[in-house]
C-alpha cells in the first residue's frame, strides 16, 4: 500500500486540503480471507491483482483486455461467473505482472465508463480458485440478490424482486382468467331475457 509522501504530510500540516490518493484500496475486506488484518494489508501492499466490479453481464473479456492493458501488461483476466449457469455475472479479476501496474490502473482506469457503466477497481490480495463464482443464494453476486431497481445490463430485476414480479404476474393472470370465464348457462339466461336474436348491452363510452 502506498505511503503518504513527506510533501503531502507537510501540506496537510499547513492546513491545505489534500485530494485522496487514487491508488489507495478501499476499506473492504473479503470475509473469506483466512489471514489477519495485518496480513491483508501486507498482501495489498505488494499485490498485482485487481478486483473489478459493476460490470455489465454483456461486457466481454476482449473489451476488458483493451481497457486494462492501457495501465500495463496483463498476465490474465478471470471472469466472474454465476455459480449455477457459469455465465458472466458482473465482475472479474485482472492480474498484472507488477504491483506498480495495478496502482496505475487504480489511478487511471477506476471510475471510467465501460458499456455505459462506471466500473470500480480495488486492490485484491490475489485470486484463488473458486473466487470466480458468485456468492449469492441464486448463484450470482450478493448485490444482485436484493437489488430492487431494474437493471437491464445485469439481468433485469434483482433475484428477490424477480420472484416478487413473477408472483404478481401469476396472480394477475389468475384474476383475469376468473373474470374472463363466463359461467355455464349465463349467456343463455341473458339471451332469454332480451329476446331472440338480441345482443347483451355493451358498455357505454363517453
Amino acid at each position: 500500500m502506498a505511503a503518504e509522501t513527506p510533501v503531502a504530510s507537510a501540506l496537510a500540516d499547513d492546513g491545505f486540503t489534500i485530494v485522496p490518493r487514487l491508488d489507495r484500496p478501499s476499506t473492504y475486506k473479503d470475509n473469506q480471507y483466512s489471514g489477519t488484518a495485518k496480513q491483508w494489508d501486507s498482501d495489498l501492499a505488494k499485490t498485482a491483482t485487481l478486483y473489478v466490479g459493476n460490470l455489465s453481464f454483456y461486457t466481454t473479456e476482449e473489451q476488458l483486455y483493451e481497457i486494462f492493458s492501457k495501465a500495463g501488461e496483463i498476465k490474465r483476466i478471470i471472469m466472474g461467473l454465476a455459480r449455477n449457469t457459469k455465465t458472466p455475472c458482473g465482475f472479474c479479476f485482472v492480474e498484472y505482472y507488477t504491483h506498480e501496474n495495478a496502482l496505475e490502473c487504480m489511478k487511471y482506469v477506476n471510475g471510467t465508463k465501460l458499456d455505459d457503466r462506471i466500473i470500480r477497481t480495488d486492490l485484491d490480495p490475489g485470486f484463488k480458485e473458486g473466487r470466480q463464482f458468485g456468492r449469492g443464494r441464486s448463484g450470482g453476486q450478493v448485490r444482485d440478490e436484493y437489488r430492487q431497481e431494474y437493471d437491464e445490463a445485469r439481468g433485469g430485476w434483482g433475484h428477490m424482486r424477480a420472484k416478487q414480479e413473477e408472483e404478481r404476474r401469476r396472480l394477475q393472470e389468475e384474476s383475469y382468467e376468473a373474470i374472463a370465464t363466463v359461467p355455464a348457462g349465463a349467456e343463455l339466461e341473458i339471451n332469454s331475457r332480451l329476446g331472440p336474436g338480441a345482443s347483451p348491452p355493451r358498455d357505454r363510452h363517453y
